[in-house]
Parts: C-alpha cells; structure tokens; sequence
C-alpha cells in the first residue's frame, strides 16, 4: 500500500516539491557555511520524494547532536525552516479536508515536523 501511495505522491506534487528542495540544497551549498544547511534540505527532498513507509527519528549520536543541532535548528527556523513548515502546514489543512486526502495531509504534517527541527533528525 506505501508504494501505492508513494506513486501517487510523487506524480501530484511530490517530485516538484523533492525538486525545489535539491535546487534550494544546491544554492544553500554554494558556500562552506551553508553546507550544513543544504545537507538538511537533501534530507527533506529525501523524504518529499518517498514519505510513505519513511519514519522521522531522533539520532542520539553522531554530528550535530546536543547544543550544536539545537543553535543549528534555531538558525535554520529562522533562515526558512519556518516559512517551509507553515507551507507544509497549509497543504496539509488542505489535504485534510476530504477523507481521500487524509493520508497525503498527513505526510504534509511529517514534512512540517522535519521543517522545523532538521537538525538531529535520521530518516529510516
């Protein structure tokens, strides 16, 4: 059923939104200090391009985790991670709205979730 559903996402909107976040990740990274920054967005195209069956967890271990990828979220809530997040928001209220929309609005609220706080976060 996720490969069904994940078919359907990528043909009605899904690859367009994975696309803007590679271009976004592309320009974030044409400086050393962005690098991190388009490396998150690369996590977000990850999963705008195949959300169903994707869980969102929280690393314990590895680079950044603790105080740096909190500074690093609250630099990238206020860079875009906000404006990304309200977006994801909207179109999820919208998908919502029918019963049939219910599954792709709840993937928009997984794409919020990560929007915000991209930092210390793995995709499995």
């Amino acid at each position: 059923m996720n490969i069904f559903l994940n078919i359907i996402w990528v043909v009605f909107g899904g690859a367009a939104i994975a696309i803007e976040y590679v271009l976004s990740s592309v320009a974030m990274m044409v400086t050393i200090v962005g690098i991190p920054f388009g490396l998150q967005s690369l996590k977000l195209a990850a999963l705008a391009m195949w959300p169903f069956g994707t869980d969102i967890n929280s690393l314990n271990t590895g680079w950044p985790s603790g105080c740096l990828a909190g500074v690093m979220n609250i630099i990238w809530w206020f860079v875009g991670g906000f404006p990304i997040a309200l977006t994801h928001l909207f179109f999820g209220l919208l998908f919502c709205i029918t019963i049939v929309g219910i599954p792709f609005g709840l993937q928009h609220f997984k794409l919020m979730r990560l929007a915000l706080f991209p930092f210390g976060k793995s995709l499995n």
